[in-house]
Parts: C-alpha cells; sequence; structure tokens
C-alpha cells in the first residue's frame, strides 16, 4: 500500500515531472458525491487523492475546509463512510494511491488498530494525521508499517532542526511541507513564500524520502513555483474544495473539478521537464532502491489511552513541565503550533521560578479585590441541617467571577513575551470581560472571539467588553458557540505568533495551557486552606465546585490533592438530563478522545465538548468525585442561595452549589463543606427572569416573581 505512493512519486521522477496531491471533504456537499468526484481527480490527472476523515475542530483548516467538515457531519459521514468511499472508487476502477487526512480523534473512536486494518482491506494507502504529535505518532506508525500502510509525517517553517530531523527519519512515502504558517486556504491572488526554498533545502538535508508542498497553491503558477522551490509534489485543497462548492451549484461538481485539475497537471498537453537528475529519492547513491527507514533508536511504543502513561511519556526533562497528567493532556496540535506553544512554556517556566513576577502578580490582588472572602452561609447550613457549609466567593472578584485570577496572570505573562495584542475566546462572556479590563489597564489590544449564537445571548457581556475597548468578533462556523470559538482563536494565533498572545480561558487546550490556567487559579485553593485554618483551625472534609472547562474547579483542588482526607466534588451541568443529548456532563458521560490539543474525556455533540484534562485524570484515578445537577437542581440551587444568603449566584455556579448542599445533607453537623461560588448572577437575572416567567417553571420552582 506505501509501495504505491512510493512508486507514483517515483514514476514521476523518471518522467522528470512533480506529482500532483489533491485534497477533498469525504460526505461534500453530500453523502454520495465523494466517488463520483474521486473518479473525476483521477480523470483531472490528480495522481494522489487526499481524502479528508471530517473532524467537528479541524483547527489547522481555513474557512473553506471547515465549513467543508461542518457540512459532511451534518450529513452524517464518519470514518467508516471514508472506508466505504475508498472501498466504491477501487472497485469502479480508480489506481490513485488514497490517503486519509484528518485530526486524531476520528481514529480514536474507531479504534485505530482496527482503522489500520480496515484501511487496507479498503485499498487506501496511508494517512496524514495532522495534530498527532511524533512522539506519539510512533505506536500508530508501527501500526501501520505492520500492514504496509504509510504514514507520513509534516513540516512546517518553524519546526526547528531536531524536530525536522526526528520527522524525517519516521517518514517512509513522503513529508508534508507546510508552506506557510496559519491555516489551509488559497488564494490565486498571492505569491507563495518565497523563503520555501530555503525551507525544502533545510529538510532535504536530513532526508531523502519526497517533499509534497501544501497550504495555500491555488494553480498552475502556484505549481510551478513550488516545483522550481525543490518539491515533489504539490498538495492543492481548499481550492478543490471551493470547485466542487461552485461546480455543485452549478449542478455538475465532479465535471467541473475535473476541468479545474486539468489547469494544474496540464493532462494530455506537453509539459516542460522539471531538469532534475532521474534518481529516485527512494534510492541509494548508486541508484539502488532503499529499504524503509527503520524506526528511531529511542522509539517507544507508547498509546496516550491505553493505560496510565509511564513517567518516561511525560516531558520531564530539565527546563520542561510535565505535559501529561497520567495519560490526558499533551499537545495535540498541527505542527504550525509546536513552536509558540515551546515558546510559551519556556516563557512561564522563567516566569515561575522568578520571584519577581510572583510578587507583580500580588501586587494586583487589591485590583482583583483578592484574598475573596470565606463566607459562613449560616441560614444555608441550618436549611441542610447536616455540615456547616462555607461559600468562597470568587463573586465578589473585580469583575465578578474567578477568571480575573488567569486572565491577571497571563497578562503579566504576555507582557514578559513581548506581546501587545491579546486575543481570547469566550462562551457565556465572563472570560471575554476579564480579559477586556485586564487589556483596558495594561493598555494592549483586545480582540474577543465569540460564537454568534453566544453574541446574540450574551448582549450584556458583549457589551461591556466593548466599553472596556476590546473588539467581540463573531463565530459563524460550526454550532456557533464556544468551541468554535476557541477553533477561531488558535487560527488566528497561529498566524500572528510574533505579536499576540492567546489568553485561553480555562484549564483546557494543548500543553502548557491547562498548567498555566491552573497555576494562576491555585490562589483559590491555597487562600480556602489559609482561612479555614485560622476560621476553624482545621481543613474542610470536602471542597465542591461546578465543572464545565473546569479551571475554578481545578483552582479550588489542587492544594488538596495530596490531602487524602478532603473530598473532592466536582458538579457538572446535567441540562435536561444526562440520558438525553441536551447535557454537558462531559466527565459523567464522556469517553476518551482529543478535542481542541489534548486527550481528555469528550462528547463530540456538546457546545464545548472537552473538559481539562487535569480532571480527566482526577476522575480515571478516583481522587475527585463527578456529579451532575440538572437544569431544576441548578434553579432550585439558584433560588435557595438568593433567599436565604441575599447573594444572587452565577448559573455555573449555581450546579456546584445545589452539589455541596445535597452533601451536606449526608454529613455530620461537625464536619465543613466548602463551596467555590465562582461568579456572580448579575449576568444571568434576564435569563432567570425570561425562564419564570414561564408558568411551569415558576410553579415547579414555586417562584413567583415574574408574575
Amino acid at each position: 500500500m506505501a509501495e504505491a505512493i512510493k512508486k507514483v512519486f517515483s514514476d514521476k521522477r523518471d518522467q522528470d515531472q512533480a506529482v500532483l496531491i489533491n485534497f477533498l471533504t469525504a460526505g461534500y456537499p453530500t453523502k454520495d458525491a465523494t466517488v463520483p468526484l474521486m473518479m473525476a481527480l483521477e480523470a483531472g490527472g490528480t495522481d494522489i487523492i487526499e481524502l479528508g476523515v471530517p473532524f467537528s475542530d479541524p483547527i489547522a483548516d481555513g474557512p473553506v475546509i471547515q465549513k467543508a467538515n461542518t457540512i459532511a457531519i451534518e450529513n452524517n459521514v464518519h470514518y467508516e463512510d471514508c472506508l466505504r468511499y475508498v472501498r466504491e472508487a477501487r472497485a469502479q476502477g480508480l489506481k490513485a494511491p488514497v490517503v486519509f487526512m484528518g485530526y486524531y480523534n476520528p481514529l480514536i473512536a474507531y479504534g485505530e488498530e482496527k482503522a489500520v486494518r480496515d484501511c487496507k482491506e479498503a485499498g487506501a494507502n496511508g494517512y496524514i494525521m495532522v495534530d498527532l504529535p511524533p512522539s506519539e505518532a510512533l505506536k500508530f506508525r508501527k501500526i501501520c508499517t505492520s500492514e504496509g500502510i504509510s504514514y507520513i509525517p509534516l513540516i512546517a517553517p518553524s519546526t526547528s532542526i531536531d524536530r525536522v530531523k526526528y520527522l524525517a527519519s519516521i517518514a517512509d512515502s513522503f513529508i508534508y511541507v507546510v508552506s506557510k504558517m496559519g491555516v489551509t486556504g488559497s488564494n490565486s491572488g498571492t505569491a507563495i513564500s518565497t523563503s520555501l526554498p530555503e525551507l525544502i533545502a533545510r529538510i532535504r538535508a536530513f532526508t531523502p524520502v519526497p517533499l509534497a508542498v501544501g497550504f495555500g497553491i491555488d494553480n498552475r503558477t502556484h505549481f510551478d513555483f513550488v516545483t522550481s522551490a525543490g518539491a515533489d509534489g504539490v498538495v492543492i485543497g481548499s481550492k478543490v474544495v471551493k470547485v466542487i462548492q461552485e461546480g455543485a451549484a452549478a449542478g455538475d461538481a465532479p465535471a467541473a473539478l475535473e476541468a479545474f485539475v486539468r489547469t494544474v497537471s496540464l493532462k494530455d498537453q506537453p509539459i516542460r521537464p522539471l531538469g532534475r537528475e532521474k534518481k529516485s529519492h527512494n534510492a541509494d547513491a548508486a541508484g539502488h532502491p532503499s529499504p524503509p527507514l527503520p524506526l528511531p533508536s529511542d522509539a517507544k511504543d507508547v498509546d496516550p489511552l491505553d493505560g496510565v502513561a509511564k513517567d518516561d511519556l511525560n516531558v520531564t526533562r530539565a527546563g520542561k513541565l510535565p505535559s501529561k497528567f497520567g495519560m490526558f493532556g499533551g499537545a495535540y496540535v498541527p505542527e504550525s503550533l509546536v513552536d509558540c506553544l515551546n515558546e510559551l512554556e519556556d516563557a512561564y517556566i522563567a516566569a515561575k521560578e522568578d520571584p519577581a513576577f510572583w510578587k507583580e502578580f500580588e501586587d494586583q490582588f487589591a485590583y482583583m479585590n483578592r484574598p475573596s472572602e470565606l463566607y459562613f452561609a449560616e441560614r444555608l447550613t441550618e436549611e441542610m441541617g447536616g455540615a456547616k457549609i462555607w461559600l468562597k466567593r470568587e463573586d465578589l472578584n473585580h469583575t465578578g467571577s474567578h477568571k480575573i485570577n488567569n486572565a491577571m496572570g497571563q497578562i503579566l505573562l504576555a507582557k514578559r513575551l513581548g506581546k501587545n495584542r491579546i486575543i481570547a475566546e469566550t462562551g457565556a462572556g465572563q472570560h471575554g470581560v476579564a480579559t477586556a479590563t485586564v487589556c483596558a489597564k495594561f493598555g494592549m489590544q483586545c480582540d474577543i472571539y465569540m460564537g454568534a449564537e453566544d453574541v446574540r445571548r450574551q448582549e450584556l457581556n458583549v457589551f461591556r467588553i466593548k466599553m472596556l475597548g476590546g473588539n467581540v468578533i463573531p463565530v459563524t462556523s460550526g454550532t456557533q458557540t464556544l468551541k468554535d470559538a476557541v477553533n477561531e482563536a488558535m487560527r488566528d494565533w497561529v498566524t500572528r505568533l510574533d505579536s499576540t498572545h492567546y489568553l485561553i480561558g480555562s484549564a483546557i487546550g494543548p500543553h502548557p495551557f491547562p498548567t498555566i490556567v491552573r497555576d494562576f487559579q491555585r490562589v483559590i485553593g491555597r487562600e480556602i486552606k489559609s482561612q479555614m485554618a485560622e476560621k476553624a483551625g482545621k481543613l474542610p472534609d470536602a471542597v465542591v465546585a461546578c465543572v464545565g472547562g473546569g479551571s475554578n474547579a481545578i483552582g479550588t483542588f489542587y492544594d488538596f490533592i495530596e490531602d487524602e482526607s478532603v473530598r473532592l466534588i466536582g458538579v457538572e451541568a446535567g441540562g435536561h438530563g444526562i440520558n438525553t443529548e441536551a447535557h454537558s456532563a462531559t466527565l459523567s458521560k464522556g469517553v476518551p478522545g482529543v478535542v481542541h490539543g489534548a486527550a481528555s474525556y469528550i462528547i463530540q455533540s456538546l457546545d464545548y465538548n472537552s473538559v481539562g484534562p487535569e480532571h480527566a485524570n482526577l476522575k480515571y484515578t478516583g481522587r475527585a468525585e463527578y456529579i451532575v445537577a440538572d437544569d431544576f437542581e441548578c434553579l432550585k440551587g439558584f433560588k435557595m442561595v438568593t433567599e436565604l444568603e441575599g447573594i444572587i449566584p452565577a448559573l455555573e455556579s449555581s450546579h456546584g452549589l445545589w452539589g455541596g448542599m445535597q452533601l451536606a445533607k449526608t454529613m455530620p453537623k461537625d464536619k465543613d463543606i466548602v463551596i467555590c461560588l465562582s461568579g456572580s448572577g448579575a449576568k444571568d437575572v434576564a435569563e432567570v427572569l425570561l425562564t419564570l416567567k414561564s408558568k411551569d417553571w415558576a410553579e415547579r420552582l414555586d417562584w413567583h416573581v415574574a408574575a
């Protein structure tokens, strides 16, 4: 199977020509369109077909391929459909090698070994995994090699020399070279980077394996420039998807696609030779075929989701932070993001070890309103009739939530990095408000990505962000909610690394973000520990927090992880019930997977479909307990705290409040429970009013204040 790819490159080399590789998204624009389009590609002169496996969060791809993925998922197209397309195309006579291109999560869901076996059985030839880290690609590469399937690594302009050597060592048929920083996307009016010859020469110094260049290539002029720069193959993707879209609108996408491909391949036309020596790249100096490259001598059989990772799987060498929490976490990102994540990690390590940085952080506590009060909820305790209930009042922080802790820490880190522009994602808007606040204080440009649906729902917070000088960018791709805002922020970041810091809002995303966010939120748990010692002379018996992405909860839990007498309880949003599709109980109902750069528990259909990887590890090891509060229980908790304590909590926080109150009922009166009241309910009052105008809700809650 891999041999078929090698033969294409060898034959083209003998003809003194370059290989044309074209990409299309499986299942786009309709579920039944793919096989005719594959046949049209070959008829037009495509040498190798990249078949994109649909994924909900393709962070390396621009808007054209993102939209195609969204439509394919709406068409209910999955990996098994991709296998079927290849089988059907082979049955119709397709000869061109087919490479599956996509993201790691669909293969985890399908099962890696089964995926590769079925790939071979269907007649496909290889894989390009955009977000699979090379250190963890070794196991997958080994599976591929055992079945004769090619594993094709990617190298970006920012890839370090050591990493180039490593990636070259695990390549077999060819290497995919990313021509530019940023995401996929073509533009006929844009020239290809003039630094491409240098990039190709740099890679060529370490490997005889052919190099195929992609990203931003649109036409034959681009094709000729890329081959003149030394490439052995050229990849065109976004332009193909555009042609398919336009052809479908005109009524004949396959005909339009074949016609376009012919303008690039020049099939049946005279083609000027490249003028290169006729020697196979997979050959030694004498021209004899060389054997497949062996695995690196230090290769380890690594499976990030097969049991708890061994110590040697973590990044523990000097000057680095552990990149994983057990088997969760890591950095599953496009190659173009690796360099900026390394830069961020290096800067954070330097800051973390510098007492002056933490003094600068603590100097902002008066502005942030820290320490936040640990408040004994006397009436709530009396109502529950059990353990004493304490509320950690993060709602009293400046901007009304715990989000200011992380926003302040990260903007000080951005200053150290010399960045003058901050981007962030936000859902309910609290992180956006906190980010805009610190940007106003430090005079930095602030761009906040927010799903268009969330913009509509959170009008007040959008207005607050704008008043603070922030720019709200509505995201109209995908579900138009938080996960799509994360995607767009990551795409922005990779295109403007020199000036921009991505101030991620929760303990999510690729390493080192979960660690950085946790460390800035640790102030919550540290204060609880010292305040409980002062007020009660002991540790709490339990700490409770709501869990969405998980930053307030991990900040609350972290300093108690080693204190085994303290129960750690996270409360997820149960929505309409965990046996429905309308909930956010990722830890309770999710399965291991990879999304937005980290391995964790995920549910694909959710608004934000993952949770911080450290929480995933705490669940997996049993150190923390995760329970669920549904919408009714959330609103019941909201009502009780409002009426009994005169505190209007955020709806997110109300899940944790309900869970903590129910726990208190089961514990003796000499025990102490601390609940993190992570945010103020000021932003939610309008939503609660709208809910209580419903007679059904008013009667269920016995709360008729909206009448």
